[in-house]
């Protein structure tokens, strides 16, 4: 359970500052949803926090952040985003009875090589309609046996989709969901294992996206990939992730989606219109002298995963996606992993979505009913319209990072000087995109930005603010409106 600051300040709007985007009302949802229920501003109020303290420093510098709401574009994808088509493609995927990643590779109707191979195919077909901007590939290895949940040698797979950016094309950003499955005994590979939860449900919603996105151009690349060998110890997106990082490829982030379909727990409690983003603390690749640093200036939480995850909220929690986010500062659950951590440890930035209620009597068990009980994960147990919400997050996010100018990089605070207040400098960019560049900032006890100061397209400038009292942030601006995640700056 998050605490109550957490989970209220989860659900606190963000915005960009310059010129809006243009929108339209959000269209009227054909489901029974229940209004969503949002905190006003200021995101540091006194309702919120008991210490009345918690609202300092009262500085008016800047604009407060409102909601950036999708432009006519991203409406019309999360309009298109089916219930039907996600529901097709979880019932297919179910019915290769077991998609463990030590099951057949040949058969084909039964095991993980028939569900790799129709994935494959229906990837290709979108891609068919993409004019030549979206390739499928299917990269694949043989992993040794390891005297642990890899019995024998087997060929791990992923089918990777790559729509190709119209501007930007060197700048990438992924979405994944595992398409592997496990029983009781996850070295079981014959009994029958549906996985329509886990993880059925996040591959659909990457294909979805796929499918719908394909016949677009964003302005950075975006991968819509399903990966293999997560339950056997995060194979497929070991393979993907040091496959980027082996050709030095500019992946500013990732997402996967697992355990998405469903916001029941299994004492009955609901909660449909909330998803969970895990973002990871300090990153275990900075050195020592760098994790020293951040947390020397209060840094710990403004990681970049951390700072993806506001984007998200920023983005995507709003009533044309129609989900509250609430963001967890950790990498994952307790005792479970999930397939962001290798793409993490690779050194990119990433984050994991999975629903905000679990029943584990529908995740990693064998099909069975035991005192009345109905165990194991399948599709009955699936709320297709809570995926399709999911999907709304996730296509929201990555359209929104794909078409704005990519983050600042070599941001530094200038701690050379006792002064009152910040001067910051960073890398000047040429991208075609870019506007401009804001300053955001926020009281350091405040998890979402709340305010941001338009600084113009320049790579310095001097905040008349402490960098003693507030948290600050660069971000780039781009010239239809979009913005990119914050970059949090080190002294220099």
């Amino acid at each position: 359970m998050l605490s109550l600051s957490l989970a209220l300040f989860s659900l606190l709007p963000l915005t960009l500052t310059s010129p809006p985007l243009p929108v339209s009302p959000p269209p009227t949802s054909p489901y029974s949803l229940r209004p969503r229920q949002l905190p006003s501003f200021p995101a540091y109020n006194d309702d919120i926090f008991s210490c009345p303290a918690a609202s300092w420093p009262a500085a008016s510098i800047g604009n407060l952040l409102t909601p950036q709401l999708p432009d006519r574009e991203l409406q019309d994808i999360l309009a298109e985003i089916d219930p039907v088509r996600i529901e097709a493609i979880i019932t297919k995927l179910v019915s290769f009875g077991t998609r463990h990643t030590l099951s057949s590779q040949t058969d084909p109707v039964r095991g993980i090589g028939a569900a790799r191979d129709w994935i494959a195919e229906q990837m290709r077909t979108f891609a068919a309609v993409s004019n030549g901007r979206m390739e499928v590939t299917v990269p694949s290895y043989v992993q040794p046996a390891d005297g642990d949940r890899i019995l024998f040698p087997v060929r791990i797979s992923d089918v990777v989709a790559t729509l190709r950016g119209s501007v930007d094309p060197g700048r990438l950003y992924v979405v994944s969901g595992h398409y592997d499955t496990r029983c009781s005994d996850p070295n079981d590979f014959e009994c029958d294992s549906p996985g329509a939860d886990d993880d059925a449900s996040g591959v659909a919603v990457s294909m979805e996206l796929a499918r719908i996105m394909a016949t677009r151009r964003p302005a950075a690349t975006i991968v819509f990939a399903a990966v293999a060998g997560e339950e056997q110890g995060l194979f497929g997106s070991r393979l993907l992730a040091q496959t980027y990082r082996n050709a030095s490829v500019n992946l500013q982030g990732m997402f996967t989606n697992d355990i998405i379909g469903s916001s029941t727990a299994d004492d009955g409690t609901k909660d449909p219109y909330t998803v969970r983003i895990f973002a990871q603390g300090t990153p275990t690749t900075e050195s020592a002298a760098r994790a020293r640093s951040r947390a020397s200036i209060g840094g710990e939480n403004d990681s970049p995963a951390r700072q993806l995850a506001r984007f998200v909220v920023g983005v995507a929690e709003n009533n044309y996606t129609q989900m509250n986010i609430a963001v967890v500062y950790r990498l994952d659950r307790f005792l479970r992993g999930g397939d962001h951590r290798p793409f993490l440890e690779a050194g990119y930035t990433a984050c994991r979505f999975t629903e905000p209620n679990e029943d584990y009597a529908h995740q990693h068990q064998d099909v069975r009913i035991e005192n009345g009980t109905q165990y194991g994960d399948l599709i009955e147990f699936v709320d297709i319209e809570y995926i399709v919400r999911v999907a709304k997050v996730n296509g929201a996010a990555l359209w929104s990072l794909a078409n704005a100018p990519g983050s600042p990089s070599n941001v530094t605070v200038n701690s050379t000087l006792l002064s009152n207040d910040s001067q910051f400098k960073w890398l000047a960019s040429n991208e075609t995109l870019l506007a401009g560049y804001e300053a955001l900032w926020r009281p350091t006890n405040a998890p979402l930005w709340t305010h941001a100061i338009p600084l113009g397209n320049v790579n310095t400038a001097t905040i008349d603010l402490s960098k003693d009292n507030v948290i600050f942030g660069i971000r780039a601006v781009g010239k239809n409106g979009y913005a990119s995640p914050a970059t949090f700056p080190f002294p220099g």
